[in-house]
């Protein structure tokens, strides 16, 4: 059963990524196909080249602005550990998604010896912060377009009474839970308090940090980065090179949500970014064109540094004395 599991995590997203490059392929026709081929074999590489630039230095930033995080609770981890553990998270989400995470903090406990409910309640407040960022980036992008939007919202007729029902009902939920939860003094039970303990610790240092404003910059700056890397290879495909912010924001929010639905956002990714800036007059073949070269070069760019992660961690580490990487029980 529990293989079973493991496959499905792996093989459920990657269908789904492999339909939406069914459907690209589906929903153009070999001349197409070839125009896009082209576009992106006469691309001007100095572009993606300084896309792979932001995108590096927003990883760097990452493990940077991760040190705050554990500074409260008395860690100071090496910083080419924590980059190492940054870039073998993404390169496992490329396999299975968001186990990066897991991976992550697992790395960081194995070699600086932290405890890993503590590294990964970090890494839970640092998503949270960045959360807020792509809801900042959501509402810009919804201010820039309200008028699409709001026609699109009327088409579909969502009543906000649905939104608030569904909201209520969670709410609800989770204070059933919990009641329950704090009732039960079991062995089992009891392990998990003990877990989410430190779980919470970990994602309350963000209120006891010593540098918040030092935090915040590298938030904003490596958020920024994500946007660079991403406004840049609109110079790559002729048809994209005049466009504006206006109609690249809400690409590049599209495209970032859609990472996490299937492997790193193979298939999806391209396709939802197409279908955006095909929103703002860009035909079909440009926008595939524009999709493929933003993410193929990110993902090149991950898997080249993630895979020599794995080898480096170890050479840097040999001189300590650390325990074989493993998963937490």
């Amino acid at each position: 059963m529990k293989r079973i599991k493991s496959s499905l995590k792996v093989l459920v997203p990657l269908s789904i990524g492999l339909f939406f490059i069914y459907l690209t392929l589906n929903a153009t026709t070999v001349e197409e196909r070839n125009l896009i081929a082209n576009y992106i074999k006469n691309a001007d590489y100095r572009f993606v080249l300084l896309s792979v630039f932001f995108g590096i230095f927003s990883h760097l930033s990452r493990a940077y602005r991760w040190q705050y995080l554990l500074a409260p609770m008395g860690y100071k981890p090496r910083f080419i550990n924590s980059v190492l553990a940054v870039l073998i998270a993404y390169i496992s989400n490329l396999g299975i998604p968001r186990s990066g995470e897991i991976l992550r903090a697992t790395t960081l406990s194995s070699y600086e010896k932290i405890p890993f409910e503590k590294t990964f309640g970090t890494i839970i407040a640092e998503r949270l912060v960045d959360l807020v960022l792509l809801v900042g980036f959501v509402f810009i992008a919804l201010s820039l377009q309200y008028d699409l939007i709001w026609e699109v919202l009327k088409e579909k007729r969502i009543a906000p009474s649905t939104v608030l029902f569904g909201i209520a009902f969670l709410v609800i939920a989770a204070l059933g839970l919990r009641t329950l939860f704090m009732k039960n003094k079991s062995e089992f039970v009891l392990k998990i308090k003990s877990f989410l303990k430190g779980l919470v610790e970990g994602i309350l240092s963000i209120r006891s940090m010593p540098n918040k404003g030092a935090f915040l910059i590298h938030t904003i700056f490596i958020w920024l980065m994500y946007l660079a890397m991403f406004y840049v290879i609109k110079w790559t495909v002729p048809e994209t090179s005049t466009l504006g912010l206006n109609a690249l924001l809400p690409a590049f929010v599209i495209g970032g949500l859609t990472i996490s639905a299937t492997n790193g956002g193979i298939g999806i990714y391209p396709f939802s970014v197409a279908l955006m800036l095909g929103a703002f007059g860009i035909s079909n073949e440009s926008g595939l064109a524009f999709g493929w070269i933003m993410w193929t070069s990110q993902t090149l760019m991950i898997i080249v540094f993630g895979s020599l992660s794995f080898f480096v961690l170890p050479l840097v580490n040999r001189k300590k004395e650390t325990s074989p990487l493993q998963w937490p029980k």
